[in-house]
């Protein structure tokens, strides 16, 4: 490469680790998470996902970035073809005043009419409910991941965990081996 010759943004190499941000190749943005709902993921399975934008206020955005927040409380509700997010713990900003938010209330999650009303439709089906899975940043903008789940029972809460330990002996083991084979 010359001196002085133009080189375009996305060609020119990364700088920094990026610590936390990971490439979500839906749209490219990069995402930011800030609170996970692990509990969901162990307690449903997971039919369906949606990103959805969140109304908030300036102190919930300050909040959030600092990170502390909590989801394992969380559903989703439908309420006059509008989608509430209820229970989700975002403590009130430690450097706000009167200004501040309650931890608790219930935000406004914006998606399209047709995702609306298909996940209003499926939740009222016997078994089915919509849980948050995810809170993140993606561009700047403050994003939830919902899915419509069905619970799970207690046996396949046990079976799952199983699975999981297997998949993990086993990759152990097949290490071990491949440790071995350098070995020798």
């Amino acid at each position: 490469m010359s001196k002085g010759m133009y080189v375009p943004k996305e060609s020119q190499p990364k700088q920094g680790g990026g610590a936390g941000k990971a490439r979500d190749g839906e749209k490219g943005g990069k995402r930011k998470i800030v609170a996970q709902n692990k509990k969901a993921r162990h307690d449903y399975a997971i039919i369906d996902t949606y990103e959805a934008g969140i109304v908030l206020t300036g102190t919930e955005v300050k909040s959030l970035r600092e990170g502390r927040t909590s989801l394992t409380d969380g559903f989703v509700h439908i309420d006059r073809g509008e989608a509430w997010l209820h229970n989700a713990h975002i403590p009130e900003y430690h450097q706000g005043s009167w200004t501040n938010h309650s931890a608790r209330r219930k935000r406004k999650l914006l998606l399209h009419r047709e995702e609306i009303d298909k996940l209003e439709s499926k939740a009222q089906e016997t078994g089915h409910t919509i849980v948050p899975l995810a809170l993140y940043f993606r561009d700047g903008r403050a994003k939830a991941e919902i899915a419509l789940a069905r619970g799970k029972k207690e046996y396949d809460k046990r079976q799952t965990l199983r699975e999981k330990q297997d998949r993990r002996e086993s990759d152990r083991a097949i290490a071990a081996a491949k440790r071995r084979q350098r070995g020798a």
